[in-house]
Order: C-alpha cells, then sequence, then structure tokens
C-alpha cells in the first residue's frame, strides 16, 4: 500500500527514524524544519521515535530535547527503553563468548578501538583517533577502563572502531569465526558492532510495537545505513534519505534528500499527501 497520496493514514503512522545520518545533520543537529515536521505529525495524531546503536544515556539527551514521549530502540536493537518511566521495555544480552571472540579479533587487529555497552555505561577499553572523534561528536564521556574492570554480564553491545580498511579486513577475517549467539554488523565504515543473534533495528521496532501496545500502527521507517536495513524492509514504507548506501536504497520504498537537507520534513509531507 503506498502512503503517498493517503490523507487519512497519517493519524494511524508510527514513524521510526534512524539518528546519525538520518536526523541528525553531519554537524550533529536537529534541523529547524525536520523539527516542525516532528510536530506537525504528533499534532495530527501520528506517532515519532528513533532507533539507534547510540547506548541507553546517551541517547536521553536527544529523547530529552525532541520530547519523544513513546519508547525508543537502543543499541542497534537490542534495547526497548521506555524514557519516560525510565526502564527497559525488552531486551537481549550478548552471550559470554562475545568476550572471547572480541579479544580474538582484537589480537588480530592491535589498532582496533574497543567499546562495551551495558546498562547506562559504555566502557572504553581501546581508543584510536576514530573512537575519540565519535565520542566529542556525541558528547560521550565513556568509562575508560581495563577490559578486566568490565562486569562481565549484561553485555548489549560491542563496538569495534577503526579505518575503513582495517574494518572491511575484519569483517572477511570474522567469516571464518565461531559466532554462536552474536551477529556481526557494519553501522558506518569505521564501526563494526557484535550484538545479539536475532537482534536489530527491525527487531528492535516490532519488540516496540508489541510492548508499548501499539501493534497495527502503519510503521514508515527511515535510515542511512546497512544496520538500517532490516528496519526498512520490515516496515510499512520503508524510505532512504539521499546519502544512504546504495544497498539500503535498493530496499527502499522511497529515497528522500539527505541529512543535511531535511530527510524529516520531507517524509512527513508525503505522508500529509503534499
Amino acid at each position: 500500500m503506498s502512503v503517498l497520496g493517503v490523507a487519512d493514514i497519517i493519524n494511524n503512522t508510527l514513524l521510526a527514524v534512524d539518528v546519525d545520518g538520518t536526523l541528525l545533520t553531519d554537524g550533529k543537529e536537529v534541523l529547524d524544519k525536520d523539527r516542525t515536521a516532528i510536530r506537525e505529525l504528533r499534532e495530527s495524531g501520528g506517532l515519532f521515535t528513533i532507533a539507534t546503536g547510540r547506548a541507553v544515556s546517551y541517547t536521553r539527551p536527544l529523547v530529552v530535547d525532541l520530547g519523544i514521549d513513546i519508547p525508543v530502540v537502543i543499541n542497534n536493537g537490542a534495547i526497548v527503553y521506555d524514557y519516560v518511566n525510565e526502564r527497559s521495555l525488552w531486551q537481549k544480552l550478548l552471550p559470554p563468548n562475545a568476550r572471547e571472540l572480541m579479544l580474538r579479533i582484537k589480537e588480530r587487529f592491535p589498532s582496533l578501538g574497543v567499546d562495551i555497552l551495558r546498562g547506562e555505561d559504555v566502557f572504553s577499553i581501546s581508543s584510536n583517533r576514530h573512537t575519540e572523534e565519535h565520542f566529542r561528536n556525541i558528547r560521550l564521556t565513556p568509562t575508560r577502563c581495563s577490559l578486566d574492570e568490565v562486569p562481565e554480564d549484561d553485555w548489549s553491545k560491542i563496538l569495534l572502531v577503526d579505518e575503513p580498511e582495517v574494518i572491511d579486513e575484519i569483517v572477511r577475517y570474522a567469516e571464518g569465526l565461531d559466532k554462536d549467539g552474536i551477529r556481526l554488523v557494519c553501522s558506518c565504515p569505521v564501526f563494526y558492532e557484535m550484538l545479539p543473534d536475532g537482534v536489530n533495528k527491525g527487531t528492535g521496532i516490532a519488540k516496540l510495537l508489541e510492548t508499548a501496545g501499539l501493534s497495527g500502527r502503519y510503521v514508515v521507517a527511515a535510515g542511512d545505513y546497512l544496520n538500517d536495513l532490516e528496519m526498512i524492509q520490515m516496515a510499512d514504507f520503508g524510505v532512504a534519505v539521499g546519502n544512504a548506501a546504495d544497498e539500503v536504497k535498493k530496499h527502499a520504498d522511497l529515497i528522500v534528500c539527505d541529512n543535511n537537507s531535511g530527510a524529516v520534513y520531507e517524509i512527513v509531507q508525503r505522508l500529509k499527501g503534499l
């Protein structure tokens, strides 16, 4: 069913968007026109949320800034979090063997930056120029420590960070490793993520709908990179921004402008049939 020209569908819509590279500009800001579009969507009866790879604590400022009042998808689908009541509605954790897999990859690629996400915390056990740039961009102050200082339970994600060519090598190297219970996915050219098996933003949105009592909503999802692919595919209407990877564009129902030009605004205008 095409969303274009369907004026009465907006009041039953849940619009879920990726954060970095989709909702946020390259300067990590939300454009005024996108803020206006989000407000208009809500005033018309629609719902707005985000699906991000960011940790719980570092997503909170954006949730507060935008006044998001329904649950959001965190850690690329590993957690559905309700910021209104400050509680997880659903989560899936990495198996214990994720630690050993990470160490094996780190041994082979010693330049890797490694961050471990656990609950509200982000533990940086190894850094490089890309991890430091990432921390500055999202105004993140991680807990810097050794691996032995990180509690061994309740890990929801491990982020591996390095030069794009190194990440490409890791992807090839990981093909021959035992990944039982673990899913590996690139979320940008310098990020390779270890997630619980079966977890992605698409399953996260499905769990959001289920746990928040929103089943039956018309889901519109927008993103830019490979970690957004399942969300775009499971949505009733999938959108790729203009700066999206070619693989993402190939699976989208609609391609809009890039993240620096008001992508959310354009999506909402299409929803309104304008």
